[in-house]
């Protein structure tokens, strides 16, 4: 079964979404040493898995906006890049955060009603 997956694009205050959808990958902008455990859930990522660009909309929202949808086609176990088949791109799907406010999210399952709202095509 394939898991779902939210990540976020934002480095600082530098925004990584245009260059990942363009390149055709998704990289943690931290070093593991800096964010284990975001570096541990990152490492669970495999091909087939489903994945989502999120942006955060401010202080205080309790809403995030889902701007692409992909799937892993690879995970470099060199590098970390985790190569994407961005599907869907240019999206401005408000959903609710559910607590997805770090770079990396899941895994989550389809049965979640949430991934069904966030992931739909």
């Amino acid at each position: 079964m394939n898991n779902y997956w939210i990540v976020g694009a934002m480095w600082g205050e530098d925004d990584q979404e245009e260059k990942f959808i363009r390149r055709g990958y998704w990289l943690l902008g931290w070093k593991d040493e800096e964010q284990p455990a975001q570096a541990a859930l990152r490492n669970k990522i495999k091909s087939g898995d489903r994945i989502a660009i999120k942006r955060m909309l401010g202080r205080g929202s309790s809403d995030i906006e889902i701007r692409a949808l992909g799937i892993v086609q690879e995970v470099d176990e060199e590098d970390n890049r985790i190569y994407v088949n961005w599907l869907i791109k240019g999206l401005r799907r408000k959903v609710p955060s559910k607590g997805a406010y770090k770079s990396i999210h899941g895994p989550y399952t389809v049965d979640d009603p949430w991934v069904k709202e966030a992931f739909l095509i």
